[in-house]
């Protein structure tokens, strides 16, 4: 969810001056800090959707991560940095955002919590299938295998049939399709563009959307001291989240840096046991792992080929 950077490769941790024990455990707590961000998101947006609706969310999410950005980019002195040529990607990257978040947004109201993580996790398996059409890149047979049997894995997952298949998942479907155009000119923004550029563009277009979108039938609600929390929460995990996993990706290669994300899965299960009293679903844990493993031979093998 949320903006996903793409950053330059990182060094090899086995070679070099980042072979140290102590940059992998760097990388390894930085990803932590994604983790706790990503899961501190999913349940304050379970908890506001009683009194917010999705675009709400969106609108004030996106209001206080425009304040973080523009308050940290002044006092870095990096704002200088935002730039308006490439409005139009940024726009077109924004539109597949916006959807993707509000479709996730209404799948952690709506099913369990893990259905969703587990589901979300197939994000990089459509940027395979998109790439070559929006990028150029070659579609390889490890590629397609990866992606088939992730597919298998969210069928697993899914279970469709007329008493399994609702709202909640193919929301939650749906939204991995948004995340992967996100991350797809992500990579393109990312070849000319700055962090600070793109998350500016990110929250501004997104809190003009949301206003639009909460305002088009005349009424905007407002937040409770207690949904306003969660906003803040929502709003700070989205800009800690990205910035963790950015820095991970930037200490060591997503080879160590995955494995640590698909932890979300079961500190999300558990939670949603703890919380919700949603049922520990033994087939969900089976999909995701099947979907965990298909992204992980594949950035295996890219990081073999680029070595």
């Amino acid at each position: 969810m949320g903006i996903r950077t793409v950053p330059d490769p990182a060094p090899d941790p086995t070679s070099g001056t980042e072979t140290d024990t102590a940059a992998l455990l760097r990388a390894c707590l930085w990803m932590i800090g994604a983790v706790i961000s990503f899961t501190a998101m999913a349940i304050a947006g379970r908890e506001i959707s009683v009194e917010l609706d999705t675009f709400e969310i969106m609108m004030y999410r996106s209001a206080v991560g425009l304040v973080l950005v523009l308050g940290v980019g002044a006092a870095f002195g990096r704002l200088h940095r935002i730039r308006t040529s490439r409005l139009g990607v940024h726009v077109l990257r924004n539109i597949f955002h916006f959807a993707g978040q509000n479709l996730w947004f209404y799948a952690v109201a709506t099913i369990p919590l893990a259905h969703v993580f587990a589901l979300e996790f197939t994000t990089p398996l459509w940027v395979l299938l998109l790439a070559p059409l929006f990028l150029g890149e070659r579609l390889t047979r490890l590629r397609v295998l990866a992606a088939l049997a992730g597919f298998i894995g969210i069928l697993i997952v899914a279970r469709p049939g007329p008493d399994t298949l609702n709202a909640g998942t193919i929301a939650a479907a749906a939204a991995s399709i948004g995340f992967a155009g996100t991350m797809i000119m992500t990579k393109r923004l990312t070849r000319h563009e700055t962090l600070t550029g793109i998350l500016f563009w990110m929250t501004l277009l997104q809190l003009i959307f949301g206003i639009l979108l909460s305002g088009f039938d005349g009424d905007i609600a407002l937040p409770s001291a207690g949904s306003a929390v969660g906003v803040l929460v929502i709003g700070l995990g989205g800009i800690v989240a990205h910035l963790c996993l950015t820095s991970a990706l930037s200490i060591a290669p997503a080879t160590i840096v995955t494995p640590v994300d698909f932890a979300r899965l079961p500190i999300i299960t558990i939670l949603g046991f703890m919380l919700y009293q949603e049922p520990v679903d033994v087939l969900v844990i089976l999909g995701a792992i099947l979907i965990f493993g298909a992204n992980y031979v594949n950035i295996w093998a890219e990081t073999r080929k680029k070595r």
